[in-house]
């Protein structure tokens, strides 16, 4: 009873610190939001886009000192050194949990441009948060039947923007949130992972080309279990294993036509095939050392 009050009680104040770090930040992005409104010339833009920016890695930064404060995960992270702030990069991520975007951002921070995420076109009309995306450029996606076309044109309009200063996109190649149930209803041919969606990866290397340095290929695991966001608000999440490969780009996927071209278009899901096959075969072997290492404790 007692564990449970106190997990609920560091829930409530993680919770709290989020909000507030919500309101103040993103509020603050109004006005500059409004002014890239009203004036859309090449300076102002590149002026307030940095503006923006830099206080969305100021929220990051005060997310990480409250997950540090009110938690004790440990973090198992690999392969994210050497990577430039002033770069531009591709990231790609299996997708378990919304918790997901945390970890992202807390593994990259101050080591990559602010990541951009591709987002559900739902979530523009979520209050401040919302405009704040907009005025960040987060492509806003539809994902429904009918509306592929506009999807793509979004997104490339969108990449199209972040050629002007250093930027991370982000896409969850997956399109939805792994469970067991969408791997059965999709008879995805990995165990830990749903099939890749390539359009939008694709669109936006046909719109940004070879401003890209690499693709960083991340893969996350959760040692405990896929944890909900009150879980890791609550601080039941105790270690999160992340892994990063930074990945040359096939000189032959730059700048191709998705659509309209068969051969471009197979070269292309063959790459992520062999990706999403590594991927899984890592996530198998940081589960299965994990269960090896938790059978060893007990003996010793």
């Amino acid at each position: 009873m007692v564990k449970r009050l106190w997990s609920t009680f560091k829930g409530s104040v993680a919770g709290s610190m989020l909000v507030a770090n919500v309101l103040a930040i993103f509020s603050g992005m109004i006005p500059v939001a409004l002014v890239k409104l009203a004036l859309p010339f090449g300076a102002v833009r590149r002026g307030t886009d940095r503006l923006l920016n830099g206080m969305a890695e100021g929220w990051i930064a005060v997310n990480g000192w409250w997950m540090a404060l009110v938690h004790r995960i440990r973090w198992d992270v690999t392969g994210h050194e050497g990577l430039r702030r002033k770069g531009w990069y591709l990231v790609s991520s299996n997708h378990q949990s919304w918790v997901d975007i945390l970890v992202l951002q807390k593994v990259f921070h101050r080591k990559v441009p602010f990541l951009k995420f591709f987002l559900k076109r739902q979530l523009l009309y979520v209050p401040v948060m919302g405009l704040a995306w907009w005025a960040l450029d987060f492509p806003f996606m539809r994902r429904r039947s009918g509306s592929r076309s506009k999807d793509l044109a979004t997104a490339r309009r969108a990449c199209e923007k972040f050629r002007q200063i250093p930027t991370s996109v982000m896409n969850f190649l997956e399109g939805t949130r792994f469970s067991p149930t969408k791997k059965a209803a999709q008879q995805s041919p990995y165990r830990h992972l749903l099939k890749p969606k390539t359009g939008g990866l694709a669109t936006a290397l046909s719109a940004m080309g070879e401003r890209f340095d690499a693709l960083l290929d991340v893969t996350i695991v959760y040692p405990e279990g896929v944890p909900s966001f009150w879980d890791f608000l609550s601080g039941k999440v105790r270690q999160v294993v992340v892994r990063v490969r930074e990945l040359e780009i096939p000189k032959d996927l730059l700048g191709g036509d998705y659509e309209g071209d068969p051969a471009f278009r197979a070269r292309m899901q063959a790459w992520l095939h062999e990706i999403w096959t590594e991927k899984d075969h890592k996530i198998e072997e940081i589960v299965l050392g994990l269960r090896a290492g938790a059978v060893e404790g007990l003996r010793s």
